[in-house]
């Protein structure tokens, strides 16, 4: 893989900053991956439903609310929260079959 090499250092700078966050990012997610399969695995152990309505509707609305307090569109976050529920359910139905 190539790298486009800036001769900009604010352009350069920005990309440096960008790829942290981007890794940041992607260790987050890792580990909160990591937190729900243990939730799926218990729900599973205690007969509990893979996905809780609830708890996601309150969750969609607490970040929508803390999106707007940070000027991020919340129908960004809330796109991007309910991918994440999704694949976090997807997950919580496969450790139930098992």
């Amino acid at each position: 893989m190539t790298q486009e090499t800036p001769s900009d250092p604010a352009l350069a700078g920005f990309r440096k900053s960008i790829d942290n966050i981007d890794a940041a990012l992607i260790h987050m997610l890792a580990e909160r991956f990591r937190i729900t399969q243990a939730v799926g695995e218990h729900k599973a152990k205690i007969g509990l439903p893979a996905s809780d309505p609830g708890r996601e509707q309150f969750q969609i609305q607490k970040l929508r609310a803390l999106a707007e307090e940070a000027d991020l569109d919340p129908e960004f976050s809330e796109k991007f929260i309910r991918f994440v529920i999704d694949e976090v359910i997807r997950h919580h139905m496969q450790a139930a079959s098992k």
